[in-house]
């Protein structure tokens, strides 16, 4: 690896989660090594170790020696055939990138995947998930308007594809293939692009006759979900292994999973602090960390029974109903989330695309 580029990918065990995260998407290798004052390695830290802290109750100020992995896989610079060796671990125990060390710990390289076999690993090695993806497509996109007026908003253009191709090509990145709308606004127009760029996926859907919220309209498909699925607003854009979030879950054995963001909101003023009516202090335009919803859940399909018949219904209430009964968790992304539902970040998300 590139001298500069590895130095990117050493932090202390001093660094907060959250400088980790701005770390781990600068870098995109989903590692960095924690090394002492000499650089030598004493644990690794990956986007997984991250996320399952914070929704183990740690903090975005806490440091990373808490999540560390202080076990982990390694090879010493002076081994016979060390390509060949590193090949040979990367495959067996299935992970991208492996630490040389020399005589003294100290962290001398790291072997990457794309170094050694000249292109990136596959995210879904060729499986398909036959869960199905619901859009839902059926609003007006009334912070889009007048954009909206003339087009339904899943099909308003990013770059040169519109929303929900978008979407689409995002889920088979990962092998899923299977999806169902939920229409009603401008649902002609839907119809006519999903029936002539179907492939190569399997699509379906239901139409609504009334405008039933963000969650009302699944009572519509209580006969043709029987599996997981995933659920997604037709103006979220996600990064994300969805595999992954599959898997996660699967593993907490949970009713429904919330794929969350972090997001930094800033206040550009002087925050006052009060004490009994008495100034205590001057917070200077503070920053607050927060896990921000994205749109896009992971749900059973139990979970439709809590939705009546032409019921109008937002996930929000949903998710609150389900809670009070049965498992709720959120899987937590640090990045790669676009939300192009009002225009502000429509805009926003065009630059970004048309930078690319």
């Amino acid at each position: 690896m590139d001298k500069i580029k590895l130095k990117t990918l050493l932090v202390p065990p001093e660094t907060t989660i959250k400088e980790a995260m701005h770390k781990l998407n600068e870098t995109s290798e989903k590692i960095l090594f924690v090394v002492d004052g000499q650089e030598k390695l004493i644990g690794t830290v990956t986007d997984g170790d991250i996320r399952t802290g914070l929704i183990n109750g740690m903090q975005f100020m806490d440091r990373i020696q808490s999540v560390m992995h202080r076990e982990f896989t390694s090879i010493q610079h002076d081994t016979v055939d060390i390509r060949g060796k590193v090949k040979k671990l990367m495959i067996e125990q299935k992970i991208e990138q492996i630490p040389v060390l020399n005589q003294a710990g100290t962290i001398f390289d790291v072997c990457l995947w794309t170094d050694l076999l000249g292109e990136k690993k596959e995210t879904n090695a060729g499986i398909l998930y036959d869960n199905s993806v619901v859009v839902m497509a059926g609003g007006m996109g009334t912070r889009l308007d007048p954009f909206t007026r003339i087009l339904p908003k899943p099909l308003i253009p990013i770059g040169n594809k519109p929303i929900i191709r978008l979407i689409m090509e995002n889920f088979y990145q990962y092998g899923f293939y299977r999806f169902t709308y939920s229409l009603n606004y401008k649902k002609e127009y839907i119809k006519l692009f999903l029936r002539e760029d179907a492939s190569p996926y399997t699509i379906d859907w239901v139409e609504e006759d009334d405008f039933y919220g963000t969650a009302g309209s699944l009572y519509l498909l209580r006969d043709k979900i029987r599996d997981t699925f995933f659920l997604t607003n037709c103006d979220s854009l996600l990064t994300v292994d969805y595999g992954d979030v599959l898997k996660w879950h699967k593993d907490n054995h949970a009713s429904i999973t919330v794929i969350g963001c972090h997001n930094e909101v800033k206040i550009p003023f002087g925050v006052l602090q009060l004490d009994n009516g008495i100034l205590s202090g001057i917070i200077e335009k503070p920053v607050h960390d927060m896990i921000i919803n994205t749109g896009v859940y992971v749900v059973e399909p139990g979970v439709i029974a809590y939705i009546k018949e032409s019921q109008h219904m937002d996930m929000n209430e949903l998710i609150e109903i389900v809670a009070a009964k049965e498992k709720v968790v959120v899987y937590p992304i640090y990045g790669g989330w676009m939300d192009v539902g009002h225009w502000n970040e429509y805009r926003k998300r065009v630059e970004q695309f048309n930078a690319l």
